[in-house]
């Protein structure tokens, strides 16, 4: 019998007082499996057959679901899913921030199929199966899933696996070309082709003509982030860019710049953070880890100053152009390494009244041991990963005397582990 299930999807048997993780069982579930792994505290087994079913239960959509390691939850539900994923933060504020929230928000929820802008998909040559294989890793194994589509990926590239697989198999350099970089944007769609060798004119050519077939803009980059060339169309082009309509905010970015990856869900957590951090229109707010301004230019929309930081210094210049391109004058912008501050930095004592963070998965933890030098009344807090942000929800609240008002998960990333949430603290 499965006890409970893990947020990515593994039920949790107890076999003689062990743990023993069963991948793709649910909870209620009656199993029959074979342990594959054993460890000292838990073993690891895989599923053979299922006695009994769980009415969460449901048939995955892709038919490489159970190979491919892009999605973990498909048997399950759409609101089971959600479920797992709020106990998930649930537990891990209890458990490493030693606090509860005083009231849990509903789950921002939005498109669960073709939602993903964003993508890195690998790319093999196997002679063994006589074609290149392109998409995601196995969940089990470094190797490349053989599939021919994929559900979760924004069209048109959801139907694009095999005619780029067909496309690569007739290069030169097909043995010499690991990976693609995706971004489908509201006005185009690019692909970035990593090259380690030069692609002949027959290449380019080929490429190109994929690229005018399928109306994709096409790119090579030969070796770091400042190689990336434009192959096709030759002349130049709008940028890509995405909206955010409530705010009448339009935002550009690069073929390999980071944007969040479900679209509508990032019009909804925009939306919900701003209704959570309730601004004032004489209000000062600091935007941290801002990234190209996804938060900055809607918050100056609703304040009176908005100040982003961000580490690298491509998306503080992206962001700065952004402001420029919606004509926002009270946002200004600034490249600060977040993870090693100290305090005495000047632009912490400006008199901030409430804080935006939207650190990435290592979370915010230098910037909140020094919350007293800011003093902001409130916080929002979004986080990509529950484990950090209980742990600074933890120092927030049991060190410089916060309270939780409220958090809840944002369904960033349907149908894998991957646990997005928002949270809200008060002085």
């Amino acid at each position: 019998m499965i006890e409970s299930v893990t947020h990515d999807g593994r039920g949790i048997a107890a076999i003689e007082g062990k743990k023993v993780f069963v991948a793709g069982a649910l909870a209620g579930e009656e199993v029959r499996f074979v342990r594959r792994k054993s460890r000292r505290k838990f073993d690891e087994a895989e599923l053979l057959e299922i006695l009994q079913a769980s009415p969460d239960r449901i048939d995955a959509r892709c038919e490489a679901f159970g190979r491919c390691g892009g999605c973990s939850l498909q048997h399950v539900s759409d609101e089971q899913q959600r479920q797992i994923k709020s106990q998930t933060l649930k537990d891990n504020l209890q458990r490493i921030g030693k606090l509860e929230a005083q009231a849990w928000l509903e789950p921002i929820v939005g498109p669960t199929w073709k939602y993903r802008r964003r993508a890195r998909l690998a790319v093999k040559d196997v002679p063994a199966k006589g074609r290149v294989l392109v998409g995601f890793r196995e969940r089990h194994a470094p190797y490349i899933t053989d599939m021919h589509r994929c559900e979760v990926l924004a069209a048109p590239v959801d139907d694009m696996i095999d005619p780029l697989s067909e496309m690569i198999g007739s290069l030169s350099i097909k043995a010499r070309l690991p990976q693609i970089e995706v971004a489908v944007a509201e006005n185009a769609v690019a692909m970035v082709f990593r090259v380690l060798d030069p692609p002949s004119d027959e290449d380019k050519a080929v490429l190109g003509k994929f690229g005018a077939h399928h109306n994709v803009r096409i790119y090579l980059q030969p070796g770091g982030l400042d190689s990336v060339s434009l192959l096709y169309p030759e002349s130049d082009v709008e940028a890509l860019a995405y909206t955010l309509p409530e705010f009448d905010i339009r935002i550009e970015f690069d073929a390999i710049g980071f944007v969040q990856v479900n679209a509508e869900i990032n019009q909804l957590m925009v939306s919900r953070a701003i209704e959570l951090l309730d601004p004032q229109t004489d209000d000062r707010i600091l935007d941290l880890y801002c990234g190209i301004g996804n938060f900055s230019l809607p918050l100056a929309k609703r304040s009176g100053k908005v100040l982003g930081v961000e580490g690298e210094a491509l998306l503080v210049r992206a962001a700065v152009e952004n402001a420029k391109l919606n004509n926002v004058g009270n946002a200004t912008f600034r490249q600060a390494d977040l993870n090693a501050i100290d305090g005495s930095e000047g632009w912490l004592r400006e008199g901030w009244d409430r804080i935006l963070l939207d650190p990435a998965r290592s979370g915010a933890a230098e910037i909140v041991k020094h919350m007293d030098v800011i003093g902001a009344a409130r916080i929002v807090y979004v986080s990509c990963h529950p484990g950090t942000l209980a742990r600074d929800a933890g120092t927030l609240v049991n060190e410089h005397g916060y309270t939780c008002k409220a958090a809840g998960i944002i369904d960033m990333f349907p149908h894998t582990a991957h646990v997005e949430s928002i949270a809200v603290f008060n002085k």
